[in-house]
């Protein structure tokens, strides 16, 4: 009997691109391993608690991770990761398949909550974070490793980066 991840993995015609598949799990009080932002082109449902999305090459997303057990909350974690080719170098990250370029990892509850209200003060700019410059996010890692203020993310900057892109 074939795997879900194989069944993922064969979906997909022998010209498309190679996806990165995500693993997104919910067990009520227990972990909630989901998706805050980023467009699947499609998510698998493996089973009540399981699920699997899959991402085409070039596409960002933010993984949430939390647990807790019967003393309460044991890990909170967020990762904006970026699906990439097989060309391309990547890094290793569980229940991300094959890899990810990973643009930003923070742990703790501080830091997630910083981060998830820099994801809102983007979104209240009616600006996809998908659509954000990756510099952004690898800046805003690098201030909470060195516990300095965290930037914002405004219009004029995105503006830099989407007229940058223009002529790429």
């Amino acid at each position: 009997m074939d795997s879900p991840h194989l069944s993922v993995a064969s979906a997909t015609d022998p010209g498309d691109p190679p996806l990165t598949r995500v693993s997104l799990a919910y067990v009520e009080r227990r972990i909630n391993l989901y998706l805050r932002f980023g467009r699947p082109l499609r998510e698998l449902r493996l089973d009540r608690w399981r699920r699997c999305a899959s991402f085409a090459p070039g596409a960002v997303f933010c993984r949430v991770r939390w647990e807790s057990n019967d003393y309460g909350t044991t890990r909170w974690q967020l990762m904006v990761l970026q699906a990439c080719t097989p060309c391309e170098c990547m890094q290793r990250i569980a229940g991300v398949r094959p890899g990810a370029q990973l643009l930003l990892r923070t742990e703790g509850e501080t830091a997630v909550q910083a981060v998830l209200e820099r994801i809102d003060a983007i979104e209240a700019l009616a600006i996809d974070p998908t659509q954000a410059a990756p510099a952004y996010w690898r800046t805003l890692g690098n201030r909470l490793a060195a516990r300095q203020p965290l930037p914002a993310y405004n219009a004029e900057r995105h503006a830099a980066w989407l007229c940058g892109e223009m002529f790429r």
